[in-house]
C-alpha cells in the first residue's frame, strides 16, 4: 500500500497526519503506526494523528502515540491537526472537533492555532509533586538544575514508579524563570522518553503554578525545548476554565510511503 501523509511540528514536537476520510487507514494496526513513527526506518515522529469525518462536529480526531497504541489528549498534536484541517479546506479560521476527551474549540491566529482544552478542577497536592488531568495525567515536579536533569532516566523512574506504575502518567519538570515565565522538559509516556514539547504538559505545568502560587498571572509563557507556547486561563471557584494553548503549527513536508 502507498500511503500518502503530511509532517507538521508544534515547537518541535512531530506529528504523522493522515487525511482518513475515505477511512484509508487501518485504525487498528498497531505495527504499522509504530513503524511510520520510527525515526530509522519510518517517516519518524512522536505520535500519528487521523483526521476522520464526524457527524456532529467538523471533523474527529484520532491520537496515536509513537509506540502504536491509541492515546490520551496530545495538546500540541491537536494544535497542528487544527491547521492541517485549514490546509484540507475543510476549516477556516474557527472550528469546534472532538477528540478522545471530547469537544475543543479552536481559532487560527495568523501562524499560531489557539486551542482550548478541558476545565480542570482537580488538582492533587502531593509532598514532592502536583498531579493533574489536563486531556492526559501529568505529574508535575519542580527542579532548580533542569538542564543538567537526564530527563528519560529521571522520567522513567516516576512514570514506572508508585503510584502510577503500568497505566503511567508523563512528567514534567519546571524551574520558575520569573512570575509569568516558566521552564519545562517533559518525559513522555508512549514516546518513552523526552519530547521537545508537550502541549497538555505545559498546560499542566501553568495550572499547577496558579494553583501553588508561583504565579498570579492568567497568561503563562513555557520554555519547552523546542520554543515557547503560552496557556491562558480563568479561575471560577475551584475550577480552571477557559483554558487556551497558543503557539504555531507548521507543515514540514508530505509525502508517500510503502508500507
Amino acid at each position: 500500500m502507498i500511503l500518502s501523509f503530511y509532517k507538521y511540528q508544534g515547537t518541535g514536537n512531530d506529528f504523522v497526519l493522515i487525511d482518513n476520510r475515505q477511512q484509508v487507514f487501518s485504525k487498528n494496526d498497531t505495527k504499522l503506526v509504530h513503524f511510520l513513527c520510527d525515526r530509522k526506518f519510518g517517516i519518524g515522529a512522536d505520535g500519528l494523528i487521523l483526521l476522520e469525518n464526524d457527524d456532529v462536529y467538523d471533523f474527529k480526531m484520532v491520537y496515536y502515540n509513537s509506540d502504536g497504541n491509541e492515546s490520551t489528549m496530545c495538546g500540541n498534536g491537536g494544535r497542528c491537526m487544527v491547521a492541517f484541517a485549514n490546509f484540507l479546506g475543510v476549516i477556516k479560521d474557527e472550528t469546534t472537533f472532538i477528540a478522545i476527551d471530547g469537544k475543543h474549540y479552536a481559532t487560527i491566529e495568523g501562524e499560531e492555532v489557539h486551542l482550548q482544552m478541558q476545565d480542570v478542577s482537580t488538582i492533587e497536592d502531593h509532598e514532592t509533586h502536583v498531579f493533574l488531568n489536563t486531556g492526559s495525567p501529568h505529574h508535575v515536579t519542580f527542579s532548580e538544575n533542569i538542564s543538567q536533569l537526564d530527563i528519560k532516566r529521571e522520567g522513567a523512574a516516576i512514570r514506572y514508579g508508585a503510584p502510577y506504575f503500568e497505566e503511567g502518567a508523563n512528567v514534567n519538570f519546571v524551574k520558575k524563570l520569573s512570575d509569568t515565565e516558566f521552564r519545562v522538559r517533559t518525559y513522555e509516556r508512549g514516546v518513552e522518553d523526552e519530547t521537545l514539547s508537550c502541549g497538555t504538559g505545559v498546560t499542566a505545568v501553568a495550572l499547577a503554578m496558579h494553583h501553588l502560587q508561583e504565579t498570579k498571572a492568567n497568561e503563562v509563557t513555557l520554555q519547552v525545548e523546542g520554543g515557547h507556547l503560552q496557556v491562558s486561563f480563568e479561575r471560577d471557584a475551584k475550577t480552571y476554565t477557559n483554558i487556551f494553548l497558543k503557539g504555531k503549527a507548521t507543515q514540514v513536508f508530505k509525502g508517500e510511503i510503502t508500507c
